[in-house]
């Protein structure tokens, strides 16, 4: 048998904090309702840390328009749950038209209960000329939550 030992490097890697784009510098929010103690800043910016929730019950939409059109290749979402057992629906989709069209990229649903509180979904995607990256989040019963939402 022949048998080479190589050290291979994989194309999926995570982006380090600097890889990340800086969502601050390059484009503005929409979101549907904020708790005030849960501001969405704390989801999206990188030192983030308390993560964002919504103020009223029901579906939430959370909107990035960028200033100018991005390409995106990485997108890292990640959900927490801790306070009482549900199920939560989130849809990402992306326009190229300033909103005109959507095109969805992922649609998935998630239990939380006691022995699966966080959720982390990481995405490779091909993404040219982004002019608005939606999630839209239906939480089921109780508040929508992002612990944090990552681009590069």
């Amino acid at each position: 048998m022949r048998k080479r030992i190589t050290n291979f490097t994989s194309s999926k890697t995570i982006p380090t904090d600097e890889q990340w784009l800086d969502l601050e510098q390059i484009a503005q929010i929409e979101i549907t309702s904020e708790n005030p103690e849960y501001q969405i800043e704390e989801a999206l910016l990188l030192k983030g840390q308390l993560g964002w929730r919504a103020a009223q019950i029901g579906e939430q939409v959370l909107r990035i328009i960028f200033d100018q059109p991005q390409q995106l290749k990485k997108i890292r979402l990640c959900f927490i749950e801790n306070q009482e057992e549900r199920t939560q629906e989130f849809v990402l989709r992306w326009s190229a038209d300033k909103g005109k069209t959507f095109q969805e990229i992922v649609r998935q649903q998630w239990n939380f209960n006691s022995t699966s509180i966080e959720e982390i979904e990481n995405y490779s995607v091909e993404l040219a000329n982004v002019t608005i990256l939606e999630l839209v989040i239906l939480p089921g019963k109780g508040y929508a939550s992002l612990q944090r939402l990552r681009l590069a």
